[in-house]
């Protein structure tokens, strides 16, 4: 395996595979400055930031390192908070943390330099929101949040952040570039392994080989079992080398996402066509997160509360599932058979997810409610598509949640009480009713099984509101800041 630390050029050719990029960081180079604080991608102690080459430009982007898998590194560059110094000179980004008076304790401090950093080198259209949306993955426990912001704005106010970075970036680019184009199979350690297929047959014939084998993506998932659970996967395949995974593309009027792509390439590719998804993807997890898990993964670990599930469902969405060369198709409804448990055979992945009628999906409501705005879990997450006619009655609905039962899931009854009436209060009620029979919640650390037979109810009436009167709905992310 091969990347960049910083700008020194590292090949490995013996490393564990369950071993994340912290964990190599701290006790193989001894770099020390990035901490590990949840060990579970919520914090943001951890971040640093990976530089690649797409289209033939950089980019960076930050990663938790507690929950990035040492394969992710093939054809990167790693930066660290310790790579940042410019010389005698601190880096501007440090400077403004410094300046600001931004950092107490300093735990916090890397994780919020290096998100800084990722954000001096994008393009700055919409300052505040840009800034909230990179630090959204980062907790402070002691400064507070004022003075780092002041930082960022110091930062983004600058039209180029001069620093060692754009000084090395023609060659940065050619070195990445080139490791790219050569082959790594795998990556070994004592009895374990991981695999790295570069193409879409290779990964078929090596999960048909090793039907055992995990699966990983982004590993913001997977990887909870290493840190958490102290887990060893003896055989892993990784998914980041297979370019045809990546793929989104508009054919017709449905929309195909490949199941390696980005939550944040799925982001940008999906508000194009569907505008309501922009703030959807903003409040999932967080930037780091977004940066590295992928669509397919998140429904692949059938979570009751993964977001992406009930969104999909509500579009009608299909997947096209793969075992070795053969691919079969059926739709998002009959994937979660139960707790946390899929229809997929062994040695069958996700090759793609299918939206099928764009036009059926422009009226689409997406809500979440958790404890708090950014980087959360949900308690109820609900996605509402009605088709009306020009009396304003249901002629099609597909109504799911997240939250309310073993699996995300279609509100079935509250959709037949809806179909073929005219909207109203009363038949809005009627629909609320049928719902407290669709599902049976259960009560845990997040919500009670009756806030949440409450909130989903009131998510209905709610999106009632939107359509009556949309010119009177405020949220409250519109106004406070």
């Amino acid at each position: 395996m091969q990347f960049l630390l910083n700008q020194q050029r590292i090949s490995i050719e013996e490393i564990d595979p369950n071993m994340t990029v912290l964990r190599y960081l701290r006790e193989e180079k001894h770099k020390c400055g990035t901490k590990e604080g949840c060990a579970s991608g919520d914090c943001g102690a951890c971040t640093v930031v990976l530089a690649s080459v797409t289209d033939g430009e950089l980019q960076y982007q930050t990663v938790n390192s507690c929950l990035t898998p040492v394969s992710a590194l093939q054809g990167k560059q790693l930066i660290t908070v310790e790579d940042l110094q410019q010389g005698e000179q601190l880096h501007p980004v440090q400077q403004a943390m410094v300046d600001s008076h931004a950092s107490q304790c300093g735990f916090c401090t890397p994780g919020f330099v290096m998100s800084l950093f990722a954000l001096s080198k994008q393009p700055i259209h919409h300052p505040q929101h840009q800034i909230e949306q990179a630090l959204a993955g980062n907790l402070c426990r002691c400064t507070g949040y004022r003075p780092i912001l002041d930082a960022a704005r110091q930062i983004t106010s600058q039209t180029t952040i001069m620093d060692a970075f754009i000084h090395w970036q023609e060659d940065t680019r050619q070195q990445l570039s080139k490791m790219v184009t050569e082959h790594i199979e795998t990556l070994h350690y004592q009895d374990r392994v991981c695999y790295l297929p570069k193409t879409l047959p290779q990964l078929a014939a090596l999960y048909r080989q090793f039907p055992e084998a995990r699966l990983v993506a982004g590993g913001t998932d997977l990887m909870l079992a290493v840190t958490r659970n102290h887990q060893r996967f003896s055989t892993l395949i990784a998914l980041k080398e297979v370019t045809e995974l990546k793929q989104c593309l508009h054919q017709g009027e449905s929309l195909v996402i490949g199941a390696g792509a980005s939550l944040n390439q799925v982001a940008e590719f999906l508000s194009e066509y569907i505008p309501v998804t922009k703030t959807f993807f903003e409040r999932f997890a967080s930037l780091q997160i977004r940066n590295q898990g992928t669509l397919a993964g998140n429904l692949a670990n059938a979570s009751p509360v993964g977001d992406c599930a009930p969104m999909l469902l509500a579009m009608g969405a299909q997947l096209v599932l793969q075992q070795g060369n053969t691919q079969r198709q059926i739709p998002l409804d009959e994937f979660f058979v139960g707790y946390r448990q899929t229809l997929l055979q062994p040695g069958e992945f996700i090759h793609s997810i299918i939206i099928p009628s764009l036009s059926d999906c422009q009226s689409l409501y997406l809500r979440k409610i958790s404890k708090r705005l950014d980087d959360d879990i949900s308690a109820v997450f609900a996605a509402i598509n009605l088709t009306l006619d020009a009396e304003d009655v249901v002629t099609s609905a597909r109504i799911a949640f997240g939250g309310m039962a073993a699996t995300p899931a279609r509100a079935v009854g509250c959709e037949t009480t809806l179909i073929g009436k005219r909207l109203s209060t009363q038949t809005i009620e009627q629909a609320c009713q049928a719902l407290a029979t669709d599902f049976t919640p259960l009560s845990d650390f997040r919500a009670s099984a009756d806030y949440r037979r409450q909130v989903a109810a009131n998510l209905l009436r709610h999106w009632y509101f939107c359509h009556c009167a949309p010119r009177d709905v405020m949220e409250i992310a519109d106004y406070v800041s």
